[in-house]
């Protein structure tokens, strides 16, 4: 166990991860440069084209040592985005110690802040590490002082690094060998494993990736899961160094993969532990905590003859993705769809990129929204996500909406904009932290609704790319938040209703009704479009009929000749306005929620 080292690098999205983990790769031979790719742990081309790490991933690399003892390094590399930081603390439960990446550029950012308090609350050991000293804006000196005034870390003990050149890499993996802590626990005690990750192979079944915490486990032992009070039996365990690599027995403080021929992910929670049936442990391993979906969302088929390729595309991603859930939903204008919930809006957006790229279906998606709580006036309580299960208005007590404690990291110049931001998003709380002469922290406390839609664009662009931001969820709040609906020649379209606050409820209609006039073809009538509430009008546009000359035949003669065609003609208008279809294109529900999203 004392050349065993488990370690994971987390870090601010964009700070270079993934590349360190590829030098780190090379470094320990574990690949060669004919079968090497960047990104070598991620696995999915969307991961690849955005350069983003979605789901976080494990290797065992072997390290020759400055002492000539042969080392066992578990490597995880998880995500930077604060969507996936479920992930991030599942990983950091898995080791001792972590790899604070920080980019000598941009400096320490909100993630990096929010990565370190998961690391602390797990008690690992910590080794900050300086990435991109070959850019031409490096400076490390600065770097430094931020490492200790931002994160209160020892500025000496940084590693100055290259992950693009390599530079410095045989010195960071000394470095984890020496600083970092070898794993503790008890080879003979009752085992305890805990599942930190899995994925799904179609010849295999669910591969659990499994950090042994005490005890040893054999295959075919038969083993208990604890939380989803499940058995089964080990067919395969061992190491995953790019490829699975079979051994006899996982110990206590080793990290590798067990397949035990389950069917599905849904089928084991994430965060669970394994124990042996013959020889159980008392308790399982604490810290366990549920993935907890905050944005939802209804995805319809472009297509209503494509509903079953959709069922089985969701079917086939959950397989991979237990965070991701979803129930069946309908809608009059759009068909049969479903009502599905996110981890946050990245989440949301990689759904349903995967959905149109490895599924080849095309979607329309509603706008996204956040689970409000609703007490009545006979004293039940509520949890709605959905717009079309909103409680009559008449029977509504009080309602609350998810708040939420969002970090904003800004260079000073740009602390009076990002504080009018906030304001504008409702916030109810602001502090204001000088972290360094020219860094400042933003803590404000806003409702997480309105966050979704515009909040971090707008925060990039009044920042030049500067700023950052970090939230975690902390209560929910009392709000005045109603149901809008949007009416098209009268008819309510239940699709495009939205839970909003009733301050923002007059600009969003606005907006949905103008989008709408666009994309909604001209008609022989006169067609209004309408957001209500209620039975109350707030907001409206209307799209202008064709106009027939009616009157062009005419060559003469009394004007009531023209006026009894010109009544003849308002009349049937009339008629068809009262009889017609309005046909909603599928473009005119994606132009509104696109440019919504973008608003």
């Amino acid at each position: 166990m004392k050349h065993i080292r488990n370690f994971c690098i987390i870090a601010h999205i964009d700070h270079g991860k993934s590349t360190l983990a590829d030098r780190l790769i090379q470094a320990c031979g574990a690949v060669t440069q004919r079968e090497f790719r960047d990104q070598m742990l991620d696995a999915m081309d969307i991961e690849r084209e955005r350069g983003i790490t979605i789901k976080s991933n494990t290797i065992s690399l072997n390290y020759q040592g400055a002492d000539n003892q042969e080392y066992l390094l578990n490597l995880i590399d998880t995500p930077g985005h604060v969507d996936f930081s479920h992930e991030v603390r599942r990983s950091l439960m898995a080791c001792e110690g972590a790899l604070i990446v920080v980019d000598a550029s941009q400096g320490v950012e909100a993630q990096t802040v929010a990565n370190l308090y998961l690391a602390l609350d797990s008690d690992l050991e910590m080794l900050p590490v300086i990435n991109k000293i070959d850019l031409p804006g490096a400076d490390v000196d600065r770097v430094r002082e931020e490492i200790e005034s931002d994160l209160g870390l020892d500025p000496f003990e940084a590693l100055p690094v290259s992950a693009k050149s390599g530079e410095g890499i045989d010195d960071l993996l000394a470095g984890i060998v020496e600083k970092l802590p070898c794993p503790q626990g008890d080879p003979d005690a009752p085992l305890k494993a805990l599942i930190f990750d899995a994925h799904f192979d179609p010849y295999r079944g669910v591969i659990l990736q499994c950090r042994v915490m005490s005890g040893t486990l054999k295959t075919r032992d038969a083993i208990h899961f604890m939380h989803s009070n499940r058995d089964h039996s080990v067919e395969e365990l061992g190491y995953n160094q790019l490829k699975l690599m079979p051994r006899d027995q996982l110990s206590a403080g080793e990290v590798g993969y067990i397949i035990a021929g389950i069917k599905s992910v849904q089928d084991i929670e994430i965060g669970d532990t394994i124990t042996c049936c013959e020889r159980p442990a008392e308790e399982p391993i604490p810290g366990y905590q549920e993935a907890r979906q905050v944005v939802f969302s209804s995805i319809y088929p472009m297509n209503t003859d494509q509903y079953k390729d959709l069922t089985k595309a969701l079917d086939k991603l959950a397989i991979n993705d237990a965070a991701l859930t979803y129930e069946k939903d309908s809608s009059a204008a759009l068909g049969f769809g479903f009502r599905c919930g996110f981890l946050g809006l990245l989440h949301l957006d990689v759904v349903q990129d995967r959905l149109q790229r490895e599924f080849d279906i095309g979607l329309v998606i509603s706008a996204p929204s956040v689970k409000y709580k609703i007490t009545l006036r006979d004293g039940t309580t509520l949890d709605v996500d959905n717009p079309s299960n909103w409680p009559d208005p008449t029977t509504v007590e009080s309602a609350t909406e998810p708040y939420i404690r969002a970090s904003i990291l800004t260079p000073e110049e740009y602390v009076g904009p990002v504080m009018e931001l906030c304001r504008e998003h409702r916030s109810e709380s602001q502090t204001m932290t000088y972290l360094s002469a020219r860094r400042v922290e933003v803590v404000s406390e806003m409702p997480l609704g309105e966050v979704l839609f515009d909040f971090y664009g707008k925060l990039k662009t009044i920042t030049r790319g500067y700023g950052s931001f970090d939230y975690a969820p902390i209560e929910y709040r009392t709000t005045d938040v109603v149901k809008v609906d949007i009416l098209v020649n009268k008819e309510p379209v239940d699709t495009l209703s939205y839970l909003v606050h009733r301050d923002k409820a007059r600009p969003r209609a606005m907006h949905y009704c103008e989008q709408l006039a666009e994309a909604i073809p001209r008609h022989q009538f006169k067609i209004p479009i309408q957001g209500v509430i209620g039975g109350t009008v707030i907001a409206r546009s209307t799209i202008q009929p064709y106009r027939k000359d009616v009157t062009a035949k005419l060559y003469g003669g009394d004007v009531t000749r023209k006026n009894k065609l010109l009544d003849k003609q308002k009349k049937g208008k009339a008629k068809m306005k009262q009889f017609g279809q309005v046909n909603i294109p599928q473009k005119a529900f994606v132009s509104v929620l696109v440019a919504d999203r973008s608003q």
